[in-house]
């Protein structure tokens, strides 16, 4: 495609690569400038390289400003100085800069992302969506995961970040070694804000420099891939920090935001980017392909779909058309081009089909978050026992809605901030009864339909609230209780990748039946789960103080043989070491008698006597579920 066609499809809104047409650009011989402000009476290019002298640009006929410079710039700062027509002057980062200065400088960075030498073909040759295969993710804030002992001349520790490079070296072993399938990585785009999280973003093709060069993110997503982890990146389509520097009123008019002052700016104090803009549209689809492209990303998280599928994410407001045609447009091109992207929806609404196909009218998600699940979840073991068998169906509630869309189970960084207080501080009891619950609780979220997510943190029973600004307490790991649940997750995590029971029907009804679905007496479920060949579970959980002593798991096959994959209460796990036998053998009527002891899960294999194998293929009960 022509130079010229490529500007004609981005002002029409069908690009993916804006960022080939639009900042700065190391050649062999100099460095080329490009940027889009139509509304603009002045640009010119002040750079470290010529002493931040002013060098004017040249407007073409579609409003794009740009300057040849030769010579070798890699590595010197510049902005642009924008004059509007209304006679006011203003110095701008480059909206398609690729690296820029650590916060607080603004400066954009001449760099060159070619050269590095990626080892991840054999990854890439195998990656897919993992609808049929085990995807359990660990969030994780690069900039607080661990930290680095403060330096001489930074006492407190507010740049003691660690690199991409040492997260590679850290934190890829760590995913290995608990069995985690995926990372995924809070926005890493350039922000002003440590305290954002990386949410109000001014650069959107910029990884962030307070973790290293663009080269050392490449690293580690490379590695990770050579590890055989996939990595996502959390990604903000909705809004942008109003920073004068950055985006906001660009070059005088509304270029990003809506023109209406009523519609412009989000609950956060943010701008709104403006769908009805061609150009918009194909500046938040280019930034999507970017990160998928150059930097090999297998995913992207989005942001606050509620709010981009409904205005201010209020129904009572109406659909936002505008975001759902960007959200249709944006992923319908991102599967086109990239067929394995997994591309993941943050949606707390009711909203209709949004993991559904876009041709089929829906949204084109891969997955959604199940937000009602993890609400229902929390808010049941935050009860006093005694309360439990009233909200019984807090529990079962999510099989009754699950298959209409492809739903992922979080327990997100989101959950532990701002006085939510942190996963097992929510759960009702005493110290240990806290721990018990918390084993059963992470037992019932892997053994439960839908892939999984996990923030940092949660592995280690932490009590005290994610702070961005300090390391996690890995010193937690030196105390019993926190060792145990730590070793208890890692176990959890490689069985739940092992059973193809626990991930490969997921999404098919047949995958999952209700067991013991309105045990409210005694706070009791049980559920199996079926990979529609041949593996076969059983899982029981009870969510009360009682031993229940001859509890009846019924619906098994006749005769069964059942095998404890998993016992929460095993005295190696921290539990009461009751004793169980390692296998148990229903009875005529698919009945196993177990004793439940307080608080604790069971994983059962369940394999079905020889001779009542059919010869052609399994069969499976009719499913029940809610």
């Amino acid at each position: 495609m022509k130079e010229e066609e490529k500007l004609l499809d981005y002002l029409r809104g069908g690009s993916l690569r804006g960022w080939e047409i639009f900042g700065a650009h190391p050649e062999l011989n100099g460095t080329s400038f490009a940027v889009y402000a139509p509304a603009a009476a002045a640009v010119s290019l002040i750079c470290s390289a010529h002493n931040w002298q002013p060098l004017p640009m040249e407007r073409d006929q579609y409003g794009v400003w740009r300057l040849y410079l030769e010579g070798n710039l890699e590595g010197a700062m510049y902005k642009y100085r924008v004059t509007t027509a209304a006679g006011e002057i203003h110095d701008r980062m480059d909206p398609y800069a690729f690296c820029c200065e650590r916060r607080p400088n603004t400066a954009s960075i001449v760099t060159r992302l070619e050269g590095y030498q990626w080892g991840d073909e054999a990854w890439l040759s195998r990656r897919s969506r993992c609808h049929d295969r085990p995807m359990n993710i660990y969030e994780v804030h690069a900039g607080s995961w661990r930290r680095n002992p403060p330096a001489a001349d930074d006492p407190k520790g507010e740049n003691n970040f660690y690199s991409y490079h040492q997260l590679a070296e850290e934190l890829v072993p760590y995913l290995q070694e608990m069995g985690y399938t995926h990372l995924e990585l809070m926005p890493l785009m350039e922000h002003p804000l440590d305290a954002s999280w990386g949410y109000q973003v001014t650069g959107y093709f910029a990884p962030t420099s307070r973790y290293g060069s663009p080269k050392g993110l490449m690293e580690l997503v490379d590695r990770c891939h050579q590890a055989g982890i996939g990595v996502l990146l959390d990604f903000v389509p909705l809004h942008f920090v109003r920073d004068f520097y950055a985006l906001h009123l660009y070059d005088g008019s509304c270029l990003y935001e809506p023109d209406r002052e009523e519609e412009r700016y989000t609950q956060w104090g943010t701008a709104l980017f403006d769908f009805t803009k061609p150009h918009v549209l194909s500046f938040v689809k280019s930034a999507l392909d970017f990160w998928l492209s150059v930097y090999h990303f297998d995913g992207i998280r989005y942001d606050a779909v509620a709010n981009l599928v409904y205005r201010d994410g209020n129904t009572d407001r109406g659909v936002n058309e505008p975001g759902v045609w960007f959200l249709k447009n944006a992923n319908f091109a991102l599967h086109q081009a990239h067929c394995c992207a997994i591309l993941i929806a943050e949606d707390s609404s009711t909203y209709p089909k949004v993991t559904a196909p876009v041709e089929y009218g829906g949204l084109g998600f891969d997955y959604k978050w199940a937000m009602g699940w993890m609400h229902d979840t929390l808010d049941y073991l935050a009860l006093p026992f005694e309360y439990r068998s009233d909200s019984h169906n807090k529990l079962t509630f999510a099989m009754s809605y699950f298959h209409s869309e492809n739903f992922l189970l979080p327990f997100s960084h989101d959950e532990v901030v701002h006085g939510k207080r942190t996963i097992i501080d929510k759960i009702w009891g005493i110290f240990e009864e806290k721990f018990a619950q918390l084993k059963s609780l992470y037992l019932f979220m892997f053994t439960h339909p839908g892939k999984k997510l996990n923030f940092m943190g949660n592995d280690l029973g932490e009590f005290k609230e994610w702070d961005e600004s300090k390391a996690l307490g890995w010193n937690l790991l030196q105390y019993p209780a926190h060792d145990c649940f730590h070793r208890y997750l890692r176990q959890l995590h490689h069985l739940y990748c092992r059973e193809p029971a626990l991930w490969k029907a997921d999404y098919h009804p047949q995958g999952f039946r209700w067991l013991d679905v309105d045990n409210r007496s005694q706070s009791v479920f049980a559920y199996e789960r079926w990979d529609l060949a041949d593996s076969h579970l059983a899982a029981v959980f009870n969510f009360s103080e009682h031993l229940w002593e001859g509890y009846m798991l019924r619906g098994l096959p006749p005769l069964a043989v059942c095998t404890v994959l998993l016992n929460t209460d095993a005295l190696e796990l921290g539990g009461s070491g009751r004793e169980i036998p390692a296998v148990l053998q229903a009875d005529d009527h698919g009945q196993v008698k177990l004793d439940l002891a307080p608080f604790a899960g069971m994983l059962l294999r369940v394999e079905e006597p020889e001779a009542d194998q059919p010869e052609d293929e399994p069969q499976h009960p009719q499913n029940t579920s809610l």
